[in-house]
């Protein structure tokens, strides 16, 4: 296929962990028939008890140490489980470098955060944030202890926790914590989009003349965008119980290109912080594009206000920098993508893709009550 023969910055890997996972059988996941259930590890088989508790924890600020923040203050359910700040800030007020990574269909991931090649159970992943220290999330590093006696004393977490780890004397624990929030995020399922009545549903009426342009072009080869953003959830880094060859993909899309080597801003180097290849410089995992139209700002780092933005960055094949420290012309950065090669649109064109981005909002997953805050009254 000439995708792989075409990517400057791929990571491909088959992960012991996903490959050990198996499916939920006794779990109502209520998908279209078109859609299968994202891969759960055997070790936290889904049950509604595990999704309720962790449905709590998520949106519980007691997970913060300082009681300020929860899961749910950067992942927020009308920005499709993000935010709309350019990069997050923790709970101590520390910025951060990178934007919070949006979680719709986060259980489809077949590795987790911006361009970390490590990361790939959400179980284990949901430590950085609580005890991660460079930079402070939810600030809870040394403080495990603190955590489960601040849900030891609540009468509901008891009930809740007993509910869901039945079989555990001690329910309230690190791991049962991780285990319960991991089972609610993979509940975090997108797939009713006017789109996906269109494309799989049956409806043709459910999108615009305009936005059905708008999905030739993008699945052409003109623009090229499917490459990196394809399949049903819309990023080429994504794998359900029927998958059987597993990739995750990083990218350089000509975002940057500092000095003579095509450096990226040293605190946001992407895959190269870890694997130290020049060409894996600038690579950053391609996010699913469900609900896009409501995640402004874009990019890794929110440098990218709007769609109308996005949409000049990827026509102009990267984005050139007149001035400051940052300045130069990603068009030109060796480590970039072959596939972002620029493209002309005409108005029309320009509308038309914009509508089909569009038609992949999701009202219903942004609005759905079993998503939402659990403490507050409906």
């Amino acid at each position: 296929m000439r995708f792989f023969g075409t990517l400057a910055a791929t990571w491909i890997a088959a992960t012991i962990a996903i490959a050990s996972a198996g499916p939920a059988a006794h779990y109502r996941w209520n998908l279209p028939p078109w859609a299968a259930p994202p891969i759960v590890p055997s070790d936290n088989p889904m049950t509604q008890e595990k999704v309720t508790l962790g449905r709590y924890l998520f949106y519980d600020k007691r997970l913060s140490l300082n009681q300020t923040f929860s899961c749910a203050t950067c992942h927020q359910q009308r920005f499709g489980f993000t935010d709309n700040k350019p990069t997050a800030i923790g709970s101590t007020g520390q910025h951060h470098p990178r934007r919070a990574s949006n979680l719709t269909n986060v259980g489809y991931n077949t590795a987790l955060t911006w361009a970390n090649p490590t990361q790939h159970s959400l179980e284990r992943q949901m430590l950085l944030p609580m005890f991660g220290e460079h930079p402070v999330e939810l600030g809870l590093a040394g403080h495990e202890k603190v955590l489960v006696a601040r849900l030891q004393a609540q009468a509901l977490y008891r009930k809740l926790f007993g509910e869901a780890f039945p079989a555990i004397a001690q329910p309230i624990s690190l791991g049962t914590i991780t285990k319960a929030i991991a089972s609610f995020e993979r509940t975090l399922v997108s797939f009713s989009s006017p789109y996906d009545l269109y494309r799989y549903g049956g409806k043709p009426s459910a999108i615009s003349a305009s936005a059905k342009r708008g999905e030739a072009l993008f699945f052409g080869e003109k623009l090229e965008c499917f490459h990196c953003h394809g399949g049903i959830n819309f990023s080429d880094s994504s794998a359900d119980i029927r998958t059987r060859i597993f990739r995750t993909a990083y990218h350089n899309t000509g975002l940057y290109n500092i000095g003579p080597d095509g450096a990226y801003p040293v605190n946001n180097p992407g895959l190269y912080e870890f694997t130290r290849r020049p060409k894996d410089m600038g690579a950053f995992k391609a996010p699913t594009l469900r609900n896009v139209a409501v995640r402004a700002p874009y990019m890794h780092d929110g440098s990218v206000k709007d769609l109308d933005a996005a949409l000049d960055h990827y026509s102009a094949g990267g984005r050139t920098i007149t001035g400051g420290p940052y300045r130069g012309i990603g068009r030109l950065n060796p480590h970039k993508d072959l596939v972002i090669r620029g493209f002309a649109l005409t108005a029309q064109e320009r509308r038309d893709l914009m509508a089909f981005l569009n038609s992949l909002t999701d009202q219903t997953f942004l609005t759905n009550p079993a998503l939402s805050d659990p403490f507050l009254k409906h």
